[in-house]
């Protein structure tokens, strides 16, 4: 079998959603959820936590991959996955929670990097891009189921949407059942189209720093506009109508990704992105439905045209033996960016303020991958 079949393929994509599954499943009813487990005052750590954990332990996970392989460290991720995710429900301790949550993170990071290296095992070149979109696709559009359906679940019984995490066995399964163990012989042989001459002149660090810039720029607006958007009195189900459509967006535009690739570079796409994330804040500063809307569509199409790319990126970056290192210090970016948001609110000036420091930093990152994209090319052709 020198191939992975669709519902091999399916059976990744569907493991992918577990990233951004962490918080979306108690997003909806956090407030029951943290009153009944009694952390009310400490409520947002059940959301942020996981992002730390997964910071924390991605060099772990990282290490565990290339010593002893993909399949089996996704193998036991998805396993303790599910058993610490559910298990919260049992947990009455304050700490016992904080710590439940902090583990939940460093599973996230197993499975998150795991599904991308058996991903950069079965696919190459162009291929691994286009299933590395589907990848964020998946991501992203598991946002939105699960913001759905747990909150559907959160309105029946505080502890329903808790039951969800259990669906990470049901992958599980799938794994066993789909995905070869071994993948063809001759497999770990890097493309062509890998080689260092066509990276953009593009480091690993750089990598990691925009990942981390592009989670702080999105994941910004999830954190802000539930408060902004009550402020402008929408209520919560509106709210939760705009976050799933930004998440529709990203699928969206992931879907673009490989063919806007092959008209720009893989920084021209980037500096994209960040343009759209200094555009959206624009609106989001403006009051009205439609303005948020337009806003939204387009920080969905930032986030669509950037975290899928530098995935791919990490990947064509790596050499085998460390791909798996690699890809948990691309998670701890992520993650670490996600985590950052946490502290936006400490800057003065009120939400306004923020959104035009995120413009502006928007403007500031793309400029300068504009310029390295001008400077890589001139070299590209005067070396030729």
């Amino acid at each position: 079998m020198n191939k992975l079949n669709s519902l091999g393929s399916y059976t990744l994509l569907c493991i992918a959603c577990l990233t951004i599954m962490v918080g979306a499943v108690i997003a909806p009813g956090l407030v029951s959820i943290s009153n009944a487990l009694g952390v009310a005052d400490n409520a947002i750590l059940l959301v942020t936590l996981p992002a730390l954990g997964a910071v924390i332990y991605a060099p772990i996970s990282g290490k565990l991959i290339d010593k002893y392989g993909a399949y089996p460290a996704l193998i036991i991720g998805l396993f303790l996955y599910g058993l610490v995710g559910a298990s919260v429900y049992w947990l009455h301790a304050p700490a016992w929670i904080f710590a439940n949550r902090f583990l939940l993170g460093g599973m996230t990071s197993v499975v998150m990097a795991g599904c991308t290296v058996l991903i950069s095992h079965w696919y190459f070149a162009e291929e691994r891009l286009n299933m590395i979109a589907k990848q964020g696709m998946a991501i992203e559009l598991g946002g939105v189921v699960f913001l759905f359906v747990g909150g559907l679940l959160a309105a029946q019984h505080w502890a329903l949407p808790l039951s969800l995490y259990l669906i990470a066995w049901v992958f599980l399964v799938m794994l066993l059942l789909f995905v070869p163990r071994r993948y063809p012989a001759g497999i770990q042989a890097e493309p062509e189209e890998d080689s260092p001459k066509l990276l953009s002149g593009f480091s690993l660090n750089s990598v990691y720093l925009s990942a981390m810039l592009s989670m702080v720029l999105f994941f910004t607006a999830f954190v802000l506009m539930p408060s902004n958007m009550q402020g402008q009195g929408y209520n919560e189900t509106q709210v939760g109508f705009l976050l799933a459509f930004i998440s529709l967006m990203a699928v969206l535009a992931a879907s673009f990704l490989p063919k806007l690739c092959k008209l720009l570079s893989e920084q021209g796409v980037l500096s994209v992105a960040f343009i759209n994330f200094a555009v959206s804040y624009i609106f989001f500063i403006q009051t009205g439905t439609v303005c948020l809307v337009i806003g939204a569509v387009i920080i969905g199409f930032g986030f669509g045209f950037s975290i899928p790319l530098l995935n791919h990126m990490t990947v064509a970056r790596s050499a085998v033996k460390v791909r798996g290192r690699n890809l948990s210090h691309f998670t701890m970016a992520v993650f670490l960016g996600q985590f950052l948001t946490s502290f936006v609110e400490y800057i003065p000036g009120g939400i306004d303020n923020i959104f035009l420091s995120c413009m502006a930093l928007s403007v500031f990152i793309a400029s300068i991958l504009w310029i390295k994209t001008l400077r890589f090319t001139n070299k590209v052709k005067s070396s030729t």
